[in-house]
């Protein structure tokens, strides 16, 4: 218990993520002093870098889903902070009182303008006790360097958060209902719902560094690895289907539509020459074709035999899907799950989870 002050706290803070931050501060910091030497030119009384511009780094790149690391946040709360130091410094000079009111006042400024950024605190107190560069600078200090340096490192942060397959800057998308209708998707009609959210939020009375929508969708992954984990015995290959019924990539439109009809099935996987799984069709991808399944098929949803079966409620529960296929490692068809099966598997754990309590 001694050291746990020095654990980490940082949900997800993997190796990989951290070496990810280190590689992407060492390039953005630099690129954002070489460029903004560029634009400024050089001499001992030019700001090329200013020091909040380092603790953006540490946000930008170590924990860019932040509401704080956002783009807003990072130019707009540095910017501003900056603009509020220079003014605070302009009319109080005793360094002490400037220091607390900058720091202060820029709380409040990015807090009216959706940008707290905890470095713009930094940005406001460089604004009062800089120095030469930043006297000589006066009220261009604020644009330049610091819109500047965090116009730049964003830019960069940006570049290098797609290169390395990062969702930056962090945007949830909701889940949406795939049938154009007000209802919510079907996966969160039950459970918590987001009043039960707020609500919680309200009683801890605490501000945390995460996003609601993002609180909500961990809240509701929680719920199905809870899920998951109380009914792992139950396997894919305890109640999928068999007897799959394929077609090769080659049919026609036709024969799959005639395959579809005759077993009263709404997905048909598609195979290639070696029985590997290619793809899926169903009617609705058979109405635009016009000669082979190859050439509207879609993807389709894959699992193993030993993956816990209830593991495929997100697929089965999106609106579009209808069946996962069970591949092997080769990705020939083992078997198939509809939602029909899922449905009936669930109502069984339920009764025998009923029947248990009851005894």
């Amino acid at each position: 218990m001694a050291f746990r002050l020095f654990v980490p706290i940082l949900a997800g803070a993997t190796l990989r993520e951290r070496l990810l931050a280190c590689i992407g501060a060492t390039i953005g910091i630099a690129l954002t002093g070489v460029i903004s030497g560029l634009a400024m030119g050089g001499g001992p009384h030019v700001a090329l870098l200013v020091a909040p511009m380092g603790a953006s780094a540490v946000l930008l790149f170590a924990v860019p889903a932040s509401p704080l690391a956002q783009p807003w946040s990072i130019t707009g709360g540095n910017s501003i902070s900056a603009l509020v130091g220079v003014t605070v410094a302009h009319f109080v000079h005793d360094p002490v009182i400037a220091s607390g009111l900058a720091v202060a006042l820029a709380i409040a400024a990015m807090s009216f303008t959706r940008c707290l950024h905890p470095p713009g605190g930094a940005a406001a107190l460089t604004a009062v006790l800089g120095g030469p560069a930043v006297v000589s600078a006066g009220f261009l200090f604020p644009f330049v360097p610091v819109a500047l340096n965090s116009t730049l490192l964003v830019t960069l942060g940006f570049l290098f958060h797609r290169l390395a397959r990062r969702n930056y800057p962090h945007v949830v998308a909701p889940a949406a209902n795939s049938h154009g209708t007000a209802d919510p998707p079907p996966q969160e009609r039950v459970g918590f719902r987001p009043e039960d959210i707020d609500a919680a939020l309200a009683t801890l009375d605490e501000t945390f560094d995460i996003d609601r929508d993002d609180l909500e969708r961990l809240l509701r992954q929680v719920e199905l690895q809870a899920m998951v984990r109380s009914h792992r015995t139950l396997l894919c290959s305890d109640i999928m289907s068999r007897d799959v019924i394929s077609v090769p990539e080659d049919a026609t439109a036709d024969a799959a539509r005639q395959q579809l009809l005759d077993h009263n099935i709404r997905t048909l996987p598609v195979v290639d020459a070696e029985a590997r799984l290619v793809g899926a069709v169903g009617l609705r991808e058979l109405t635009k074709a016009t000669d082979t399944v190859k050439g509207v098929m879609s993807k389709v949803g894959t699992a193993s035999p030993d993956t816990p079966a209830m593991s495929l409620l997100p697929v089965l529960t999106d609106g579009r899907s209808h069946a996962v296929v069970i591949v092997d490692a080769e990705r020939r068809i083992l078997g198939l799950i509809t939602q029909t099966d899922l449905l009936a598997a669930a109502a069984r754990v339920r009764g025998a989870d009923t029947a248990r309590a009851a005894a």
